[in-house]
């Protein structure tokens, strides 16, 4: 039986997974590591957990199906993104990963920033702005904070593509993981060498760019040796976490939305073109599919805000007995509001100092009525990343594929649908993004023409939810005064973070 394997480096684990030649799950095994807090707003972890990670998981997963590396057809990796991993010239690691929710780079993001000309230049040449989580910021901290290691560098790899150098020898990174770490001209598909300079650092510490489902490599000896895979096992580009989840679930063409309510809300939008948000508040990504683009934003608090209001406010009740009186609360739950702005925000607002309230609350308001405008605030937080979507020109949603824990609930998917006045529909895969990274190595293994057609074999969307037309009037009224509060209130979130 010829499979295909996906390997995912994450911050806490790395997962290897097996597919068939039809898409089906044959094995899956995982790995677990910690990460390093160093100092506040700090986090760390050493490459080698990633390496070790995929070596265990790899033979973890072969065993589990009673394979061996001849079975295996052609490998993909995903992973987080933005980390940064430096080597030197002997391919030695030089210190710690620096991982992509680190946030000690802020000056260094200015200087770059300012180096490359400003704001505006920035986002005509990335599409993005710098962010601390970006991996241009950690090369000048480094260059800055620790010249001694910096002397030593001779490449920049992300997670992932330290562990493809482990099993391949081969110095590669794919367009779309490349996205994220601001030294990309997103548009060109190629390195900006006005964003390379403004760090300061050679253009040839970069790795060879590729296209996610491009055979870039093979397994070395070496690495066959220690993984049980076989040498010259062709190794696809792979993709970042985000892009490789999505073609998971099948997001391959323009039209195509997925929302996660995890703790954070995501919602990610494949573009057939190179778009911009306003003001860089979505992220603007290469897809894994060759020739197409994502937008991506993130709010902070999305199922996170039901947790924290249960475990603050109702620890004794569980998340079904909230969801059950909030059911019969009218849309808009009789003029109360909620901003879900309780960790600050990035989506729609880029604002560290936004803070969480219960606006319009009157003594008629009950426990329902406070569990109900929750759902809701959450599902208007999201509408916002769909303003912002059609605001740089995706103005059609064919469907929205919606997964994460606050999806569970029916009649979030419901108060989210009427929200956001688009179908939800849930998909049969539930593996993320190492699936994508296994259906991107088929596709380099000839498997399948192209991602599209490997994710029409292997993904299948169900309709789960549609709107209530008696819902969308007063949402749309509500939205449109949630939308309002957070300019009046900005400068007393200001003055209470002072």
């Amino acid at each position: 039986m010829a499979c295909l394997l996906g390997i995912d480096v994450s911050t806490t684990a790395t997962k290897a997974l097996l597919i068939d030649e039809h898409g089906a799950v044959v094995a899956v095994a995982a790995d677990h590591y910690p990460f390093e807090t160093p100092r506040p707003g700090w986090t760390e972890q050493h490459p080698h957990l990633f390496w070790d990670g995929t070596v265990k998981s790899i033979r973890a997963v072969l065993a589990q199906a009673s394979l061996t590396g001849a079975d295996v057809a052609a490998v993909g990796f995903t992973g987080q993104m933005h980390g940064m991993t430096l080597l030197d010239a002997s391919g030695e690691v030089v210190r710690p990963c620096i991982l992509w929710n680190d946030q000690r780079t802020a000056a260094q993001c200015a200087e770059i920033t300012r180096r490359a000309g400003g704001e505006q230049a920035v986002l005509d040449l990335t599409g993005n702005p710098v962010l601390t989580g970006f991996t241009a910021s950690k090369i000048l901290w480094t260059q800055q904070n620790e010249p001694d290691n910096y002397r030593r560098v001779a490449k920049v790899l992300l997670p992932k593509d330290y562990a493809r150098y482990r099993l391949s020898g081969a110095f590669v990174c794919d367009v779309s993981d490349a996205s994220g770490m601001a030294l990309l001209n997103v548009g060109a598909r190629q390195w900006s060498p006005a964003m390379v300079a403004a760090t300061g650092m050679p253009a040839a510490w970069l790795p060879d760019l590729v296209e996610s489902p491009a055979v870039c490599a093979q397994v070395s000896a070496e690495g066959a040796a220690l993984t049980g895979l076989l040498a010259g096992t062709p190794i696809v580009g792979g993709a970042g976490d985000q892009a490789a989840g999505a073609v998971g679930s099948g997001l391959v063409r323009e039209g195509l939305v997925s929302v996660t309510l995890g703790t954070s809300g995501v919602i990610f939008a494949a573009s057939s073109a190179h778009r911009v948000a306003p003001q860089g508040r979505l992220h603007a990504f290469c897809h894994a599919v060759p020739g197409m683009w994502h937008l991506m934003g993130v709010m902070l608090s999305a199922a996170g805000s039901l947790q924290w209001y249960r475990d603050t406010l109702a620890p004794q009740s569980s998340f079904d007995d909230l969801t059950a009186e909030a059911a019969p609360v009218p849309p808009g739950s009789e003029g109360l509001l909620f901003l879900p702005y309780l960790t600050g925000e990035r989506m729609p607002y880029q604002d560290p100092n936004a803070r969480g309230a219960w606006v319009g609350l009157t003594v008629r308001h009950k426990r329902g009525h406070l569990t109900r405008a929750v759902l809701e605030g959450v599902a208007f937080g999201l509408r916002d990343g769909f303003e912002l979507l059609q605001q740089a020109g995706i103005r059609q949603f064919d469907q929205v594929r919606v997964s994460g824990g606050g999806a569970k609930s029916a009649l979030w998917r419901q108060i989210l649908a009427s929200i956001l006045d688009a179908p939800l529909a849930a998909v049969n895969t539930t593996e993320g993004a190492a699936y994508g990274a296994a259906l991107l190595a088929g596709v380099g293994a000839g498997v399948w023409a192209d991602v599209p057609a490997a994710c029409a074999a292997a993904v299948t969307a169900t309709p789960a939810t549609g709107p209530d037309p008696a819902q969308t009037g007063p949402y749309a009224a509500q939205y449109a005064r949630y939308r309002a509060l957070y300019p009046q209130l900005k400068p007393a979130f200001d003055s209470l973070a002072d």
